[in-house]
This record gives C-alpha cells, structure tokens and sequence, in this order.
C-alpha cells in the first residue's frame, strides 16, 4: 500500500481509507507528521497498541467515520516523549495509557452526575481523533491512565479497553456475589471479565463458536464451555454478550434465572429478533447496554488487574501487519487479544 506523502523521518502508521470488508483492505498505510502536544496534551512514542473489535467496526464501516485517514487504535501503551502548555500531570519517559474515552464537556448534566460516558459532547481515540495504529501519538493527559514502567508494554495494552469494557459490563451486569455467570463471545474483553469475576468468587459458564476460545476459557477457570447457542448447565444469575451478534440476545435472555440481568457490551450489534415477553423478559429479567467508560472504571479495573493478577492472553504483531491482525480478528483466528508491536521500542517477554 502506498504511503501518503509526508517528510521523510515522520512515524508511520495505518488510516482508515475506504470503510469496507476487511477483504477490501480498508486500512491504508501512512507517514504522518505527529503534531506536537497542545495545552493539557502529552506525546507519546508507543509501545504497544491493543487491536479491538471497535477498530473492526470502524474499518468495515459499521461505525461510521468521523473523519478522513483515521488512525484506529485506542488501547495504546507508550512513554511521554513532550508536554504541552499547562500539561503537568506526566513527565517524559513516564509511561501512560491511552484509552477509549478521549474527553468530555464536563459540565453537562451526565458529566456532573458522574456518567460521563454519557455526554454528548464525547469524543474518541481512534475515531474522533488519531490513535496507536501508529508509532506515536498525542493524549490528552486528564484521560490518559498513568502505567507501571516496569511491565511488558503488551500485556497491559488489552486492560485499556478490553479490560476496563469488560469490567463495567460485570458490574452492569448485576452479578450477585457468589452467583453463576455467563459470558458468550470469548475474546479480548470476555477472557479478561472472566479473570475478574473468578477472583470475585463467581461461577463462571462461556459460550462461544470458537474451539480455541472454549480451551482457553476452561484453562482460566471457567466451569464450562459450551457452544454459543447452547444452554448452560445451570441458569445463569447474571451473563454479558462480548458477540456482536443480536441473535444471541433472546438465548442470553432464555438462560437467565428469574431476576437475572443480560448486560450488552458492544458499541455495535446486529439486529436483535423480535422477543417474546413471557420467555425473555418476564420474571424480572433485565437487559442493559453497556455505553463507553467513565474514567472511574479505568481506575477501579486498573487497580483491581494488579491486585487479583489479571493476565491477558495475547497474540503479538509487528506494527506493518494490522491489517493482517484485522483480519484474524474478524475471522475469530486471535486466542485472547491481539497487540500491535511497533519497532521502536524494546519488545519485553511475554504471552
């Protein structure tokens, strides 16, 4: 793919071109001048970048862009290399992460009920402006997550949207202490909420097409593993749909036990089927969507990762093969998440 014209020396990455099936090669390889911080801005040389669905969603044209060549990404780990005019809460060489959420109004009633995730006025990394399918990038710091220096660059990427989505959808999923879990879809976020609700106590049963995926999930502690429209051995206190599939929707619904909750943890979903009330909804079960983050779940899943040990399952690229980790993703061919590797920096051990 050619690169787009820019000076010699600029960081290369990869832009949304043409929104298509990812047979098209929608993404497009670039070198382009990263600007330098502005007021309350860091920036960053990246580390690592974790690849989500949502980048999926955005090069195939389930999400439409909001911009021209955005560079995707927004789970991207990297050290501060500058700061921009009043930015004081980093200094180069600290290591910060880049996440989803990439600011807010702050003032609007959401925002000052500590919904933030709901303002309307949000924007983000990858979409609304560029993110870590790139060798470095600007943030703005009071939405960036300070990281520990000493950790692989790899690991850590998948927390910052798999990770932190996850966990606010284990607890918009009401999940009682002690209670039977069902995760359906087993990717980079389900296998990372699994860790957390395990630690937690919970009894966990995954649903999920994909083979690899079902020995993983038994491997973390999982009771079972069964095929994505199969029942559970038992009915289910609460489950979460990773799958963006709306089919699944009624069979979650059909699984729970009387007041069980299904949370929905995807920004894109096809098209649910029509519900019968007295198999679906009736007996005080509940369905809820999963919108975003606020910056108080990243801190609370951060800082929950560290305590309970969360270790993310994953598959490395190098930086000039997204468009291939796209395509494993889509084809369900990535066993836990998928981390883009860039060349500048030192590569750290680990799986």
């Amino acid at each position: 793919m050619a690169f787009e014209a820019a000076r010699a020396g600029d960081p290369s990455g990869w832009a949304v071109s043409e929104p298509g099936p990812i047979a098209t090669e929608p993404l497009r390889r670039i070198r382009r001048e990263v600007p330098a911080p502005g007021p309350g801005e860091v920036g960053v040389r990246i580390e690592a970048c974790g690849v989500c669905r949502t980048d999926l969603h955005l090069a195939e044209g389930d999400l439409p862009p909001h911009r021209p060549l955005t560079v995707p990404g927004h789970e991207i780990v990297g050290r501060v290399t500058a700061t921009g005019p009043g930015a004081s809460r980093f200094a180069p060489g600290d290591r910060v992460g880049g996440a989803w959420l990439r600011g807010t109004c702050g003032v609007c009633r959401y925002c000052r009920a500590g919904h933030e995730n709901l303002c309307p006025s949000s924007v983000y990394t990858g979409w609304d402006a560029d993110g870590g399918f790139a060798e470095a990038t600007v943030l703005p710091e009071a939405f960036a997550y300070p990281l520990p220096g000493d950790a692989d660059p790899a690991q850590l990427a998948p927390l910052l949207c798999a990770g932190i989505i996850g966990f606010r959808a284990l607890r918009r999923s009401a999940l009682p202490p002690g209670g039977r879990l069902g995760l359906y879809g087993f990717g980079a976020s389900a296998h990372l909420a699994a860790q957390v609700a395990l630690a937690e106590g919970a009894t966990v049963h995954v649903l999920t097409r994909s083979a690899r995926a079902r020995e993983l999930a038994l491997e973390l502690g999982a009771s079972s593993a069964r095929d994505a429209y199969d029942a559970p051995p038992q009915p289910l206190d609460s489950a979460i749909l990773f799958a963006p599939v709306g089919d699944l929707v009624p069979v979650g619904l059909a699984a729970l036990d009387r007041g069980g909750t299904l949370a929905i943890a995807g920004i894109h979903l096809s098209d649910i089927p029509a519900l019968n009330y007295e198999r679906s909804l009736f007996q005080e079960r509940d369905l809820r969507s999963v919108t975003s983050n606020t910056r108080a779940d990243g801190r609370d899943f951060l800082a929950t990762a560290q305590r309970a040990g969360i270790r993310a399952t994953v598959t490395r690229y190098p930086l000039d093969q997204a468009d291939r980790a796209l395509a494993d993703l889509a084809a369900d061919r990535v066993n836990g998440a998928a981390v883009l590797i860039p060349d500048n920096p030192s590569d750290a051990d680990g799986s």
